[in-house]
């Protein structure tokens, strides 16, 4: 990412949506915002691309065969707007051979969060990245995301968005599905 060209880019845009690039408050903006863009694209950054930590089940004498749960925020860019969408994820899967360090599953969620993206390619992603390393059972990943594109401009109405990717037993087992929503709520 060339951080000198995207402030030029930015500097430009500035003067065309009619901002005095020699105001106090402006003089380091697209510098900083191009610094920014390193940290919320770092999706594009092969070089962040998590490492998963996978343990083996059954290793320390549990054999764990039961719905295994994380869940917390993420924050992505709309690649319809360039605006920001964010809200909560639910990730939860069945062990198969291994687990994974939950701490693993957030960093996946951030590494494809980091690109202007849509909600649903965002879940697939997500849990094709993760499916690929792990090899579970069933993985099932709930988003629920604020949209800025929808709340800020066009129709400007608060609200969320959901989306729900599942596999393995979860799409075929129903009941594993409504478990894991019922833990959610």
């Amino acid at each position: 990412m060339n951080i000198d060209q995207i402030a030029c880019l930015w500097k430009q845009i500035l003067i065309e949506i009619g901002e005095d690039l020699n105001r106090p408050g402006l003089l380091e903006t697209p510098k900083r915002i191009a610094k920014m863009y390193q940290e919320i694209f770092k999706g594009y950054d092969k070089s962040q691309e998590p490492n998963l930590t996978i343990f083996e089940n059954d290793n320390d004498g549990i054999q764990y065969d039961d719905i295994v749960m994380d869940e917390g925020t993420f924050y992505s860019m709309c690649e319809h707007h360039c605006a920001l969408f964010s809200g909560r994820y639910y990730y939860g899967y069945i062990a198969n051979k291994n687990i994974i360090g939950l701490s693993k599953v957030a960093r996946v969620v951030d590494y494809f969060a980091g690109r202007l993206q849509i909600q649903e390619r965002l879940g697939r992603d997500i849990v094709n990245y993760i499916n690929e390393k792990l090899k579970p059972k069933g993985s099932i990943l709930i988003l629920e995301a604020s949209h800025s594109c929808k709340s800020m401009r066009g129709v400007k109405k608060e609200g969320l968005m959901r989306t729900i990717v599942t596999t393995g037993l979860f799409r075929t087992e129903s009941f594993l599905e409504q478990k894991f929503i019922s833990l959610i709520k």
